[in-house]
């Protein structure tokens, strides 16, 4: 007889739970809902906690934040943002330089459900291959996006961007904004895994080049117990992040300081090994320059 098909993440339940072992994934999904409902109470019920959207909101009357992504473009367009502009791009840059950019991607922005959603189902249906893409493209994209608006003097790009439709289409119900999202479930799902956050979004790539330098990031403490189960790896939207801190190649140190780590924190949740956890940038072993590097298994 055969055996049976692994699971991702069936060892880690049994190791340590099914809670603990979706610790990180219900944390994100608590904090990519509640933002997202701290904008709809407004218009919904009159509760004006927060005004605006992920572009550019005001919090209590209080705290503005501005998508320096949006103000990137403004500038590319001629335009002059206000002072209170400037003020929220600080405080967004300041917090994502700590806490690694793509985690924008994967605790905040509303689409990362749509596109995780696609992803599942394309699990369970077993559907394989698809379009290839290199991970470069978004970098394409997110220059395009600023030379068009340099050329148009406006900021075209918010005109598709499926963050703001998808606010769109909550606030008012207009149907192209739900025919942009439709669109992205349909291109993750059918044409290739993990295509819009992972291949074209600009957004993500502008997000990856503030994070650069983080001190957030996702260690290896334990990487020498690694049992090559690959659940890690199955789960992991940037996939291409893992291997070199968890394979320890050309020397890599066991964390992982690739820019386009989402720190969505799915490779602690599936490790039954415990190999993963969040921690900051300094500390880990630098090979030839401060111990040694635990030996990684074959």
């Amino acid at each position: 007889m055969s055996a049976l098909p692994h699971k991702v993440g069936a060892e880690a339940i049994a190791e340590k739970g099914w809670l603990v072992a979706h610790k990180w994934l219900i944390l994100r999904r608590a904090s990519q809902i509640g933002i997202l409902l701290l904008f709809m109470v407004g218009p919904w019920f009159g509760w004006w906690i927060v005004k605006g959207n992920l572009n550019y909101s005001y919090t209590l009357g209080v705290l503005p934040l501005t998508d320096p992504y949006l103000l990137a473009q403004m500038l590319a367009a001629g335009q002059t943002p206000e002072q209170l502009a400037w003020v929220g791009v600080a405080i967004v840059v300041i917090f994502y330089l700590l806490v690694g950019g793509r985690s924008y991607c994967s605790w905040v922005c509303p689409v990362n459900l749509v596109t995780d959603l696609a992803n599942w189902l394309r699990t369970r249906l077993g559907l394989k291959g698809g379009a290839h893409l290199a991970r470069r493209t978004r970098y394409w994209i997110l220059g395009m996006t600023l030379v068009v608006a340099a050329i148009t003097g406006t900021i075209a790009w918010e005109m598709l961007n499926p963050v703001s439709m998808l606010h769109r289409g909550l606030f008012f119900g207009i149907g192209f904004a739900w025919a942009v999202i439709l669109a992205v479930f349909l291109f993750d799902l059918f044409v290739m895994r993990q295509g819009w956050c992972g291949h074209l979004c600009p957004v993500g790539a502008f997000y990856g080049l503030i994070g650069k330098a983080s001190l957030l990031r996702i260690k290896l403490p334990q990487r020498a117990a690694c049992n090559d189960c690959m659940d890690c790896f199955a789960v992991c939207p940037e996939q291409q992040v893992i291997r070199p801190a968890l394979k320890g190649i050309n020397g890599a140190a066991p964390i992982i300081l690739e820019a386009q780590c989402t720190n969505c924190g799915r490779c602690i949740d599936v490790c039954s090994k415990d190999v993963f956890r969040f921690g900051i940038r300094f500390g880990a072993p630098v090979p030839g320059v401060s111990g040694t590097v635990s030996p990684v298994p074959k």
